[in-house]
């Protein structure tokens, strides 16, 4: 076997259609369009999602919902992780700087601390927003917690 008889798999290579080349070759006269109407003229496109002519699928659907606007999105951190954080590092203030350092959250992203799990010392956190739980958690083992 050499590169001057190789060819293709049995039936994997079909003809192209000619189309509009007379009555020859079989797709002549209407050239494979029916007769008549806005699909066998020249220049038609229909509209996205048109279904000739029965109401489409996005007008029988009603609408539904809003997106608000003035929503904040919080990434939401546990006092759990925090508290292996703290272990980890011997650290006694958590900021938002020292979380985007250790790649829990993104550099734009607002921290909401939630209250899953218990701190064992004092910690004095700085996030955007605190849960109330959390808020009781921290300060209950005299530690701080200061809303940017």
């Amino acid at each position: 076997m050499d590169l001057s008889n190789l060819k293709p798999a049995e039936g994997s290579v079909k003809k192209e259609k000619r189309i509009g080349r007379g009555q020859g070759s079989g797709h002549g006269g209407t050239s494979t369009r029916g007769h008549k109407g806005a699909q066998s003229r020249s220049g038609y496109s229909k509209k996205r999602g048109f279904e000739g002519g029965q109401m489409p699928l996005q007008r029988r659907v009603p609408k539904f919902g809003f997106k608000n606007v003035n929503r904040v999105e919080f990434k939401a951190i546990n006092l759990d992780v925090i508290q292996t954080l703290a272990e980890e590092q011997n650290l006694t203030v958590v900021t938002v700087d020292t979380l985007i350092d250790n790649g829990l959250i993104s550099k734009n992203a607002k921290v909401k601390i939630l209250g899953r799990g218990e701190v064992k010392g004092k910690l004095e956190i700085t996030a955007h927003a605190f849960s109330t739980s959390a808020k009781e958690a921290v300060e209950a083992k005299g530690g701080s917690v200061t809303t940017l």
